[in-house]
């Protein structure tokens, strides 16, 4: 098994690979007043038969690489050249944006998931099931994952969510079992923070990535995203207002990205973090960090963990030349190929889509198991609310900030609410 993976930039929530949420979410107005304006019809270049381009955000040389062996590979299987335009995650739509303009798209775009319903909901892309691609082996959650309004746009390779990872020297020195419920984790966070070291790190700042690890919470006490100062989601941010006054969390909290939880857990300050797999090859050059998995804690013993799917779907985007969107289309299958999966997620440590390819991976990498379990129970951010999500996550963001640094959860929320609401 591959263990390659450089640490790279993290954007949505996650600046990085975001399942890890990456991005500064765009004003939905704004994208779809420019999707819906450009000439996403009609080829504004002469373009190469035999050449066909894909845009990623894949800036990382190992994750280049990889996707470079995989387009040379099914370029052969096709008989067609894929050439790789790689630009930064956060510039992603933009670009595409302006290459919508000037009738210069390429033939495939590599979306944020969270992204992709903005784009979808102005005609910029194409049904990919018209182009021949299946959904059959790809679990209901990872479909929805690249669909919107129920049409299916984009086909993930990989999908990655949230979990808890403890170290497991200071939880057996503590005599700490893995806690499974809120009543559990709040109790072992408490006997495991002391000095310098929190019991629990978490990242809660006003960006994606506090929004993407907020989820988890709100979705298993039974909140939804569409009443944001429900008593579910108040509850949910008051649990995460105790762990602060418990002193289990940081202060620093509310200002730290997931790369920056990571890092507290890896310098030993934190005895448990909430993070995703793409921390797992950091982890793992720290020899003397010995490090276990586990499903985020629920409310309830017995009740689902809901986590947040997180990663990046293949789109092909409207140019009105059918010819190059089917030869896309064929394109993108390959690249989603079971086989192709499979190679993909053992390099990146991410899960596959494909649920027979999943299969597989849980017995190449067994020490994430519990990863797998979490990724078949959880759900797309933008599933119920498409395109509309930004306007919640930029609400989200701000409410953390009120609750944490004094403001009642609810009041928090209910402001919050009123923003999603009005767009403001």
């Amino acid at each position: 098994m591959s263990k390659r993976f450089n640490r790279i930039p993290e954007r949505s929530p996650v600046a990085r690979r975001r399942g890890r949420p990456r991005r500064t979410v765009a004003p939905l107005t704004a994208v779809s007043v420019l999707v819906a304006g450009a000439a996403l019809t009609g080829c504004g270049q002469q373009r190469d038969g035999d050449v066909y381009t894909v845009m990623n955000s894949s800036t990382d040389e190992t994750y280049h690489r990889w996707d470079a062996e995989a387009m040379a590979r099914c370029g052969k299987q096709l008989g067609v050249t894929i050439e790789q335009q790689s630009v930064p995650a956060a510039q992603v739509m933009t670009k595409a944006l302006r290459m919508a303009s000037s009738k210069s798209l390429p033939d495939i775009v590599q979306f944020d998931a969270s992204e992709m319903p903005t784009f979808a909901e102005a005609g910029g892309l194409v049904d990919l099931k018209t182009l021949g691609l299946s959904t059959r082996d790809i679990p209901r959650g990872i479909v929805n994952f690249g669909s919107y309004k129920g049409t299916y746009y984009g086909a993930a390779r990989s999908v990655n969510t949230l979990a808890l990872f403890y170290n497991k020297d200071i939880l057996d020195q503590a005599g700490v079992k893995v806690p499974t419920t809120w009543d559990e984790l709040r109790k072992a966070a408490k006997k495991l923070t002391g000095g310098k070291r929190y019991g629990l790190a978490l990242s809660a700042g006003g960006a994606e990535d506090g929004v993407f690890q907020f989820t988890p919470f709100m979705w298993s006490n039974g909140g939804d995203e569409t009443r944001l100062d429900g008593p579910q989601v108040v509850g949910a941010l008051d649990y995460w207002k105790a762990l602060l006054a418990d002193g289990s969390l940081s202060k620093s909290t509310v200002s730290w990205t997931q790369a920056d939880v990571n890092d507290q857990f890896m310098a030993g300050n934190a005895a448990m973090m909430i993070n995703g797999p793409w921390q797992v090859e950091t982890l793992n050059t720290k020899k003397s960090l010995h490090w276990g998995i586990a499903k985020i804690p629920v409310p309830r013993a017995g009740a689902p963990s809901v986590g947040p799917l997180g990663g990046a779907v293949l789109t092909v985007p409207n140019t009105g030349d059918t010819a190059r969107e089917k030869r896309a289309g064929e394109i993108v299958a390959c690249l989603a190929s079971r086989k192709e999966q499979l190679t993909y997620a053992l390099n990146s440590w991410m899960v596959p889509a494909n649920a027979k390819a999943a299969a597989v991976w849980r017995t190449r990498v067994p020490e994430l198991d519990a990863l797998a379990d979490q990724v078949a129970a959880a759900r797309s951010r933008t599933a119920k609310l498409g395109a509309g999500w930004p306007s919640v996550s930029l609400a989200l963001q701000s409410a953390f900030q009120s609750a944490l640094t004094g403001q009642s959860s609810e009041a928090a929320l209910k402001r919050a609410q009123q923003r999603a609401t009005s767009g403001n």
